[in-house]
């Protein structure tokens, strides 16, 4: 992410430059590095899809006809759809992408995905990534491919990543198990997964898209000591700053599937934004929450155009601690199940766009209990 400061000395340096050049000559280099600045970014959008059906679940749905909407959209406004180790491999070189860039992903491996969602993704000549839990590939359901069409698909150029060998939450402990008991047994589990992958198809990227988007602090360690990316569910951009461990996904199905909220996702840019360490869990009792703090990197917004907003409860008031720290004072009781605080602010530089930060919440019911999934 290009911070103000750091544009400013780009510009003052590009300047000096000029005085030491022939007028024409430096008229032409100083355009191209206008062009340069039009054209990278440190960000890029990575959408998250289930079904593409007209007859499934709404909750984890978007029709046909309006998955085409989408792709048309992307194409129509100039956007770059590239694979996701390409965005993953510039996150962890720090090199800038082209802008406009973006990652279509796929949770769950579900048939509808190869019958109603590839022959449109070929047509635009879209890459994309699917994440799959093995055992339910095993099972060779009607709702759900097989290896054998995962095969086909991944000769022809589709990614196939691991969503954990069966569909279990990293935070839902088994009883009688310790965290760091069950992180071990899942690791085991997690493994073997890759490994089917791999004899399966040829792939093994070590990207793992955590079921229900659920995850802990010391599951975001674990997972880092594995050699695996990390894929949420909660909302927000990519950049150079990203956790590896948790890159950001939009969900892009029903209820979100809107054209006009897409073009907000698509434009959005990384909020370098980090929980304070007294906010650094996912989980809490209920009603044990009553603030959350966090520590702002990125300076390219006003903090007067600052707005934070809790699902189930609305807009929050925020109060700045100092100039590089604010917190939210919660109104409400949060509910209990997952829940998002979502954080956006216009950008300076990038006229248009907003900076788009989402912190995961999972609050325990009044019985200590995490909601039923």
């Amino acid at each position: 992410m290009i911070s103000k400061a750091v544009t400013i000395y780009d510009l003052i340096f590009s300047l000096k430059l000029l005085f030491m050049m022939t007028p024409r000559l430096s008229l032409l280099l100083f355009c191209l590095s206008l062009l340069s600045y039009s054209f990278t970014s440190n960000a890029a959008v990575i959408l998250q899809y289930h079904h593409v059906s007209d007859s499934t679940a709404k909750s984890t749905s978007i029709s046909p006809s309006q998955f085409k909407k989408h792709l048309n959209y992307l194409k129509e406004n100039g956007f770059s759809v590239v694979s996701l180790s390409t965005v993953v491999d510039a996150i962890k070189s720090k090199k800038a992408l082209p802008d406009k860039t973006v990652v279509i992903t796929f949770d769950d491996a579900y048939l509808d995905i190869l019958i109603e969602a590839k022959p449109l993704l070929d047509s635009f000549e879209y890459p994309f990534t699917i994440f799959i839990n093995p055992s339910l590939v095993k099972e060779k359901s009607t709702s759900y491919l097989t290896w054998e069409e995962l095969k086909k698909m991944s000769d022809d150029g589709v990614m196939i990543a691991n969503h954990g060998y069966e569909h279990h939450s990293l935070v839902r402990i088994s009883q009688g198990m310790s965290e760091k008991q069950w992180l071990n047994e899942y690791g085991e589990s997690l493994e073997k997964s890759e490994d089917l992958i791999k004899e399966h198809t040829g792939q093994s990227w070590r990207y793992f898209a955590y079921p229900y988007g659920e995850f802990s602090p010391k599951a975001l360690t674990w997972l880092k000591e594995l050699g695996f990316v990390g894929f949420s569910q909660q909302s927000g951009a990519v950049g150079n700053t990203s956790n590896l461990s948790a890159l950001s996904r939009f969900p892009a199905s029903q209820p979100y599937d809107d054209l006009q909220t897409l073009k907000d996702k698509l434009n959005a840019l990384p909020f370098n934004l980090q929980a304070s360490k007294e906010n650094s869990q996912y989980i809490y009792r209920y009603q044990q929450l009553h603030s959350i703090s966090f520590n702002v990197v990125v300076n390219d917004f006003n903090r007067s155009q600052l707005n934070c907003y809790v699902a189930g409860i609305g807009k929050q008031q925020i109060v700045w601690q100092n100039e590089n720290k604010f917190t939210i004072n919660l109104d409400k009781s949060l509910p209990s199940g997952r829940v998002r605080c979502n954080c956006t602010a216009p950008s300076l530089t990038k006229p248009g766009r907003f900076y788009w930060y989402s912190h995961p919440l999972f609050i325990l019911s009044e019985n200590e209990e995490l909601s039923p999934i």
